[in-house]
């Protein structure tokens, strides 16, 4: 709940602070402030195909990189509009054994925004959104040919985190990878990433969106530099 305080010793102005509960919601603000505090939240574009053979396309923003040889990444469904089941994503990936996570680029917004409105399962997104369906190499889920890095993936496990109700019940799918993509386009002449062409997209809170426009590089420490890089670029 919003209080006000004074800075200690001190008699000027007045600061504001804002504590709150999450299980009380007692933030007093016009909206949850929450998602706003982690940010920005990089997008998982995620693939799937069903038993039946349709495809799924949907952004998570609840998705991350869980580590490194071998490579894991995680996405973390909630329950779907409006019953509270789980999202065909986590349907598929569970019940097919895999996914494609894809990149999505700025350049791509419209396609995100679209893809993650719908909601019946009957719909192909990719589809509906325009996009093309390409091969993967191990996997029967399909890529999205129009991004730059997609990167298949088997299923591992299913974590599921309990909410308040069905609808705010989290299932976190884990996948061990397996296959990277990456366009030659977006390779730099130093052989690194260019990340700045491909301006991934991000999350904040809200119904907000970034993307990447800026990168800089801080000096590693040199008895520890070939250690450091093998670890923060990913491996070998």
């Amino acid at each position: 709940m919003s209080h006000i305080r004074l800075p200690a010793g001190s008699s000027g102005p007045m600061e504001f602070d804002v504590f709150y509960e999450p299980d009380k919601r007692n933030h007093g603000l016009p909206h949850t402030p929450y998602k706003s505090c982690m940010v920005p939240r990089p997008i998982g574009w995620i693939s799937t195909r069903s038993r039946s053979g349709k495809v799924n396309l949907a952004p998570y923003s609840q998705f991350n990189n869980l580590g490194y040889e071998p490579g894991y990444l995680m996405f973390s469904g909630g329950g779907q509009f409006p019953d509270g089941g789980r999202k065909d994503s986590v349907i598929n990936a569970e019940e097919s054994g895999e996914f494609v996570y894809n990149m999505a680029p700025y350049a791509l917004r419209e396609a995100v925004h679209l893809t993650s409105q719908i909601t019946d399962p009957e719909v192909d997104e990719m589809k509906a959104a325009g996009l093309t369906p390409a091969p993967a190499r191990l996997v029967k889920a399909p890529l999205v040919a129009e991004c730059p890095i997609s990167i298949e993936c088997v299923y591992y496990t299913t974590l599921i985190l309990p909410g308040h109700d069905w609808s705010s019940t989290h299932h976190v799918v884990v996948g061990r990878v397996v296959g990277v993509h990456i366009k030659d386009e977006f390779i730099g002449p130093d052989g690194k990433i260019d990340i700045l062409k491909i301006r991934p997209l991000a999350r904040l809170g809200y119904t907000d969106y970034t993307s990447v426009e800026s990168v800089f590089s801080l000096d590693l420490r040199e008895d520890r530099r070939d250690y450091l890089t093998w670890g923060l670029s990913g491996g070998r």
